[in-house]
């Protein structure tokens, strides 16, 4: 049960579950909000509540998105620490994956962090190893904002590895956790923290993910709640790209290879839709339309004279000769004593 069902719960006089009470009344003995404050205050951290000038309301989102693992619903309020506002986060984009992530992932990872943080969409991801570590920085190579979502206070750095990543985030971008300050880390909180993470974006990009991994409980989430799902697909013989893949073969993701998608399926403002890739240019490629007529009427196989041409084309006679010499300038077709054929330029 979420926070916020529990405190609807406790206001309306029922039964908020068999066990939640006495689990509940057990833990209210070690708590102390005001010294929670008080500290929050010395080391910089504010608390944001629903009503506030900063409150994300798309968090709201979480209150019809049901329960997932005993986990569910919207915060009482959020810790942050860092200069960017919790408000800006209403078009972000998150990105997460495995903490065993490959160099193919982390790059990819960097890169789309990179992309859509230049385009001016913040960045959130969960300050763990692999992909969300490489998220974060390819955000910050161009000076974009990027946001943590810990599953732990926003006071202690975990990992310990990444204390001046965080350190870096609280004093350029945002630290954010709906526990306390001092508050550790378990598994059911990383459980939790996937939802705000799903909650706070307007899409998830997932890199990297084995068949269990739990950036899958975070796309979950991002799918209850209707938010923008994607995932970059990897080698088909790759466990770390196993879990992705199920979510592009079931319909739950779409496929994007770049940042481009990215930002055309989130629908950021001033983003063109993608263009289809290309391969290299050929000569053909560059012929006048009228160029292009007399080629395409120049058979594959056996030699045809001009006149056959010309009526295949629809071109005069004299128009079609002259292509016909320029195209053979520039090495397209050849002529001999029977006619005009296709030369081997043409075909590639």
């Amino acid at each position: 049960m979420g926070a916020v069902a529990f405190h609807d719960a406790l206001l309306h006089e029922r039964d908020p579950g068999s066990g939640v009470l006495t689990d509940v009344a057990t833990r209210l003995g070690s708590m102390d909000p005001a010294r929670d404050l008080e500290l929050a205050a010395k080391l910089g951290i504010r608390f944001v509540v629903p009503g506030d000038p900063e409150w994300p309301r798309q968090l709201e989102d979480l209150a019809a998105g049901g329960e997932v693992q005993g986990r569910g619903g919207p915060p009482l309020g959020l810790w942050a620490k860092g200069p960017l506002r919790l408000d800006r986060l209403l078009g972000s984009l998150a990105v997460v994956g495995s903490r065993s992530a490959t160099t193919y992932g982390a790059d990819v990872a960097a890169s789309i962090g990179a992309g859509v943080a230049r385009a001016g969409v913040p960045v959130v991801s969960g300050a763990a190893f692999g992909i969300d570590q490489a998220a974060h920085r390819g955000a910050l190579a161009v000076d974009g904002a990027t946001v943590a979502v810990l599953a732990c206070g926003v006071d202690r750095a975990y990992p310990a590895a990444h204390r001046s990543l965080l350190d870096h985030l609280a004093g350029h971008g945002l630290v954010v956790s709906e526990l306390p300050p001092g508050s550790a880390p378990t598994r059911l909180r990383f459980l939790a923290r996937n939802r705000l993470i799903a909650a706070l974006t307007r899409g998830t990009v997932v890199v990297e993910a084995a068949a269990r991994s739990g950036a899958l409980n975070t796309a979950n989430w991002a799918g209850r709640l209707n938010r923008v799902v994607m995932g970059v697909p990897g080698p088909v013989t790759s466990a770390p790209s196993q879990g992705v893949h199920q979510l592009v073969r079931t319909g739950a993701a779409t496929l994007v290879t770049s940042p481009e998608d990215v930002l055309e399926l989130v629908g950021v403002s001033g983003v063109h839709l993608v263009e289809e890739p290309r391969g290299p240019e050929r000569p053909r490629d560059r012929l006048s339309l009228r160029h292009q007529q007399v080629l395409d009427a120049v058979p594959v196989g056996q030699p045809v004279h001009a006149d056959s041409i010309s009526r295949t084309a629809g071109l005069s006679l004299s128009d079609t000769g002259n292509a016909l010499v320029r195209l053979r300038a520039l090495g397209l077709v050849d002529a001999d004593g029977d006619g005009w054929r296709l030369a081997a330029l043409a075909h590639r």
